[in-house]
């Protein structure tokens, strides 16, 4: 009893941070997912991905640290995880993000996305074209097109970003054409941490980070 006593006084010293709320909002455009056990009342955020992308994983845990109570984790598997605690910080980003259970994307997303998010995206669930091209490709296809649509068209009005809808047969992509290719890493090489910059087109790959 002391123990939840303790665990609700910490709760309440836990505030989201700029930089914690900016990388949320492209982790939810990517592979992470909020989970609520008390009718929405209360969220926790839960990080899982493959046992390539075990440094990310760790990464993240560090951004998130002060909210969570168990480091990351490898299944049986091979995935890596962890999740936050439960808390009210994040019910805003789930009424945003979900809909009747499934994950959507928000009609604020023009105003939520910002450079660190689209890193955070790129690095979730971000990935080239093809070996010989320059374009890089967001799989997006959990998405409803018409929500691809609003993303693509986020990406070109708020960041000048040259975008098109890629059809797969689970769905809809954005494509960043090659020739945005120098103003994506502009946005996105601050936030990259070397360990995901193998997911660049092989144009982006040699230039470094600007810290």
């Amino acid at each position: 009893m002391a123990r939840n006593h303790a665990l609700e006084a910490y709760k309440e010293t836990l505030k989201l941070t700029r930089v914690q709320r900016e990388t949320l909002v492209g982790l939810l455009l990517g592979d992470a997912h909020l989970e609520t056990q008390n009718r929405g009342r209360t969220y926790r955020l839960k990080i899982e991905q493959s046992d390539k992308h075990a440094a990310y994983v760790q990464h993240l845990y560090t951004l998130f640290e002060a909210w969570v109570l168990t480091p990351p984790q490898q299944k049986s598997t091979g995935k890596w995880w962890f999740q936050t605690i439960s808390h009210g910080a994040f019910r805003y980003y789930a009424q945003q993000f979900y809909r009747d259970g499934r994950k959507v994307v928000p009609a604020q997303i023009h105003r939520l996305l910002k450079p660190r998010s689209l890193a955070y995206w790129f690095m979730d669930d971000g990935s080239t074209k093809d070996r010989h091209s320059r374009a890089v490709v967001l799989h997006t296809q959990g998405f409803a097109q018409a929500e691809v649509a609003r993303l693509a068209q986020t990406l070109t009005e708020k960041f000048a970003l040259e975008t098109y809808l890629r059809r797969q047969s689970e769905g809809h992509q954005v494509v960043i054409r090659g020739a945005s290719l120098e103003r994506f890493l502009e946005l996105v090489e601050p936030y990259l941490i070397p360990e995901m910059r193998y997911k660049l087109p092989p144009a982006g790959r040699t230039q470094l980070p600007k810290r």
